[in-house]
């Protein structure tokens, strides 16, 4: 089982967008808000930018876990920190300098993670957690929401757990795609920390009943 207090974040690409403000109030018990950035070109969908990650800020206190799935994160990163970001997480394939990128993160006060697509290997990284607050591991292809959890990705989540309880470090173990009701056990039995949950929280009727659910299965 998970050895913290689950934590869920809602993400908002999920939400109905000509509501968003109202979208993001209605998640009280929410942990964190999951905020995907999407560039149309290290994945094929675009979603949003700095100017929808800063809107939201204006109308929660809950930390921002904002997830770059953009080439040349480095690039961008001073505009998600500006817009309120409280942690910002990078794909590693994205970057030739990901250690580099962490400690710029770091430096300016907000916490910093690493994501890895279903076909990376995790343990070239390994050797790299120190550097990181949180590492997400992605349990579908990332780029659209609402596909199938691929529960083959539990077997990095283990890999984690294991190299991060040994080393006594404080990486947060985070999974994001297809997180449900039928797969959030799976994921907090093998070691997950954060549960990024997208169709699960505001496909449901109430989502912030959805979000204390989840919360509950992944005890």
């Amino acid at each position: 089982m998970a050895q913290r207090t689950p934590l869920i974040a809602p993400s908002i690409l999920a939400a109905d967008f000509s509501r968003l403000g109202e979208q993001v109030l209605a998640v009280p018990d929410a942990d964190w808000i999951h905020v995907d950035i999407m560039d149309g070109h290290f994945v094929p969908n675009l979603s949003f930018g700095a100017d929808i990650t800063a809107a939201v800020n204006r109308v929660t206190d809950k930390e921002l876990d904002v997830h770059l799935m953009i080439e040349n994160p480095e690039k961008w990163v001073d505009n998600y920190i500006d817009a309120g970001a409280d942690c910002i997480v990078f794909h590693v394939e994205a970057t030739e300098g990901h250690v580099e990128l962490a400690k710029y993160i770091r430096s300016k006060g907000v916490r910093a993670g690493f994501s890895l697509r279903p076909g990376t290997p995790i343990e070239d990284y390994l050797d790299d957690l120190e550097h990181f607050d949180e590492v997400i591991v992605m349990s579908v292809e990332p780029g659209f929401g609402g596909q199938s959890f691929m529960p083959e990705q539990l077997e990095k989540v283990r890999t984690l757990r294991k190299v991060i309880d040994e080393r006594g470090l404080n990486t947060v173990i985070e999974i994001d795609g297809g997180i449900s009701a039928k797969t959030i056990d799976q994921a907090a039995d093998a070691g997950v920390d954060a549960f990024v949950a997208g169709s699960a929280v505001y496909g449901a009727e109430d989502p912030n009943k959805a979000i204390q659910e989840l919360r509950a299965l992944a005890q």
